[in-house]
């Protein structure tokens, strides 16, 4: 793609990202979703390839849809109410209906169906924009909307996510679904704690953004897609994919790395607030995940890919990539715990 238009782009996807962030108005809002999916539709269908097409198709469905439900959805809370502000939303239809929608366009259960088949369809790249940036927008939203919203139909979207999440991605061998079934995972985390501490729910997606991050880079610097492809990655660089189970496992949640943290406080503050039975719940589901991301781990560094060509294998990665970045974001998903008596006492402020 020529630099200039990517420029624009994405200059465009960061314009209306910020446009929602700063709107208190609903249509102004709508604006920015708008801009944001019509600016990512090129970058995802740069490819040519049917595949990217049909996964192309598939979001600018989806996220018509959910856009569409948001406009409906203001409009009947004006017409009912006689309220444009996003935090002025009171009517029982409007607040049910922009939480479906915002579900939709984050890709959160029972609404879920979309997410992983698009980000099957994408390279690496783009797929990382989808997993992180595109998910910023609706929640700014979502945690604008929250106090208005029936707080048994959120922690339900979010206990239903962290099942789906954990159990879809059980049976993948694409890595890229994998990854789509641990985001609707993680999302589920976040807005089961949206209406009791939102703050908390920041702080999950701000490691979830981390996480992910690493995880896409790891896998692009690889060059692995399957997890056939991923028992290569020792034979290339060793150090490279002890870092990256280190990864899969704090994206699992597990101690002492940065995934444990969001987990932990998630947990105690649902304990907390009287849901004992919600806390035990997602702790459970948490399960499901850990299996898939430990059987990421053991094909990336128990396993070695049996090379039946007659061609050696590779063993030294080619690097025509910058990996500065990476190596930043893979400090951070790993050696965040440490830091969360500070995080706490800055989430009390």
């Amino acid at each position: 793609m020529n630099p200039y238009v990517l420029t624009i782009l994405l200059s465009s996807l960061g314009l209306g990202t910020v446009l929602t962030f700063a709107s208190s108005h609903w249509l102004l809002a709508w604006m920015g979703l708008e801009i944001n999916t019509l600016a990512i539709i090129p970058i995802m269908a740069q490819q040519h390839h049917p595949r990217a097409i049909e996964a192309t198709t598939k979001y600018f469905l989806t996220q018509a849809t959910a856009a569409a439900m948001i406009l409906f959805a203001s409009t009947t809370n004006a017409w009912l109410m006689g309220e444009w502000e996003i935090h002025q939303l009171s009517h029982p239809l409007a607040t049910t209906t922009v939480m479906l929608a915002l579900a939709l366009k984050l890709g959160l259960a029972p609404v879920h169906f979309w997410l992983p088949e698009v980000l099957q369809g994408l390279e690496l790249t783009t797929g990382l924009i989808l997993s992180t940036w595109q998910k910023l927008a609706p929640f700014a939203l979502m945690i604008q909307t929250a106090p208005t919203i029936n707080s048994s139909l959120l922690v339900a979207i979010g206990l239903l996510s962290t099942l789906v999440g954990g159990w879809g991605g059980l049976n993948q061998t694409q890595l890229r679904k994998i990854l789509a079934y641990s985001s609707i995972a993680h999302l589920g985390w976040m807005v089961l704690i949206l209406q009791f501490a939102p703050s908390l729910t920041l702080l999950s997606l701000s490691l979830y953004i981390i996480m992910t991050s690493s995880a896409f880079l790891t896998l692009k610097t690889n060059n692995a897609l399957t997890i056939n492809t991923l028992a290569t990655s020792w034979t290339k660089s060793p150090t490279l994919a002890a870092l990256a189970a280190l990864v899969l496992l704090s994206l699992g949640g597990l101690p002492p790395l940065s995934g444990f943290m969001p987990k932990w406080l998630i947990l105690q503050e649902l304990t907390k607030q009287g849901l004992p039975l919600s806390a035990t719940l997602a702790a459970m589901t948490a399960l499901l995940s850990l299996y898939f991301y430990l059987r990421l781990c053991y094909a990336l560094t128990l396993t070695i890919y049996p090379n039946t060509l007659t061609a050696t294998a590779p063993w030294r990665l080619n690097f025509t990539m910058i990996t500065l970045p990476l190596s930043i974001i893979t400090i951070l998903a790993l050696g965040l715990l440490p830091l969360t008596p500070a995080v706490t006492a800055m989430l009390a402020l």
